[in-house]
């Protein structure tokens, strides 16, 4: 019987593993699927060896301290891919730690894809070279990607953004506020990221951010989501601590309904800013990095980007303000958002190239994906 291991990595790989496998058993109703899941690919009907929270650490030196459990996991994984190799081994993002264990499966005559292309475009260009060893095949999710590994003799594929298929960006505003039970005359959502180390870095500056506007917009109100109750918790003690003032309501959760009900987001970077993008909502984007992480990146040119978030990386120009380490003030984010708030011709301008944007990314990803997949494992055309 047909058998795919998918390694996903964190929340985000979770959701593609699980929207894959749904894809991939509409022409293989009996295909096997097995690896590292979370909830979501469970769901699907994926046998979980071990849960995609095992992967979820980021930043050069954030991943030493978990680098002893790390190597365990991936000796056990390799262990059983080769006692028992699947048709098609799939990493889905984590390349640090999917991409070694991709090349021993290759090595050893497993087909590989990897799914979410590394931004070796941009950080760390020397993987390029990892990735033409370790992977049949990358499914990419932004247009340019592809391109970039095809020029580095990597065989990559654009397969559209999953994202861009389920967010139909005609949510209405009114609508959205009625059904979450959020009122005022402005909004502004608050997404200060969804891993510890982002929140504990922008959560203070975010609330302080929100403080500063409450002095200066009269009716402002504020929401945020939380992925889960310890980062509700110390976005909460953020919110105490430097905006006791403000009136701001955190939900479980619900990033896409808080996103949906909002005038204006100001988001941490990475995937909240494209559900931002495809929703059409005007925001503005700011990140702080471990401060020895940044230093490292900044003395050994590791990152080669003139935009950081992904609006502006797929128009090629400045759609959306970036405020990046030490630009990312409580003051210059609040004069940014207060900008849009009192500027309805930016914000119509961000909306329309959104719209744009988003027609470049809905594919029908997660099928195309499927189907890149099964081709690799070298069965798509036996038939269902």
């Amino acid at each position: 019987m047909p058998r795919v291991v998918i390694i996903a990595g964190e929340a985000s790989g979770d959701q593609l593993g699980a929207s894959l496998i749904r894809a991939a058993r509409k022409k293989y109703p009996d295909l096997e699927f097995a690896g590292v899941a979370g909830d979501g690919m469970r769901s699907a009907g994926c046998r979980a060896w071990f849960d995609c929270s095992d992967l979820a650490v980021m930043g050069l030196f954030e991943v030493l301290r978990h680098l002893p459990r790390l190597l365990r996991l991936r000796r056990d994984i390799v262990k059983r891919l080769l006692a028992d190799p699947p048709d098609v081994l799939v990493g889905i993002d984590a390349p640090d730690f999917n991409l070694g264990i991709e090349r021993i499966a290759r090595r050893n005559g497993i087909p590989t894809v990897h799914y979410v292309c590394p931004s070796v475009w941009a950080w760390r260009q020397s993987r390029v070279n990892i990735l033409r060893k370790a992977c049949d095949r990358v499914l990419c999710l932004l247009p340019f990607e592809a391109s970039f590994l095809e020029r580095h003799g990597v065989a990559g594929q654009f397969v559209g953004h999953p994202l861009a298929d389920e967010i139909t960006g005609s949510d209405d505003r009114s609508a959205a506020r009625a059904a979450l039970g959020v009122g005022g005359e402005s909004v502004v959502a608050l997404l200060p990221g969804s891993r510890e180390g982002e929140v504990a870095r922008l959560g203070p500056v975010f609330a302080a951010a929100a403080a500063w506007l409450t002095e200066r917009v009269s009716g402002i109100s504020f929401v945020s989501p939380a992925v889960d109750s310890r980062l509700r918790a110390l976005f909460e003690s953020h919110l105490q601590e430097f905006a006791p003032d403000c009136e701001v309501t955190v939900f479980d959760g619900r990033a896409r309904d808080v996103i949906a009900v909002s005038d204006v987001v100001l988001v941490a970077s990475g995937t909240a800013t494209l559900e931002a993008m495809l929703a059409r909502r005007p925001m503005v984007m700011a990140y702080r990095m471990a401060p020895l992480t940044y230093w490292v990146a900044r003395l050994f040119r590791l990152v080669r980007l003139e935009h950081f978030s992904l609006p502006n990386l797929l128009a090629g120009r400045t759609l959306i303000p970036e405020l990046i380490q030490g630009d990312a003030t409580a003051e210059a984010m609040g004069a940014e958002i207060l900008g849009l708030l009192h500027s309805p011709e930016r914000c119509d301008e961000q909306a329309q190239a959104f719209a744009a944007l988003h027609d470049r990314l809905r594919c029908s990803a997660s099928a195309r994906a499927a189907e890149a997949v099964l081709e690799v494992g070298g069965y798509a055309d036996e038939g269902a």
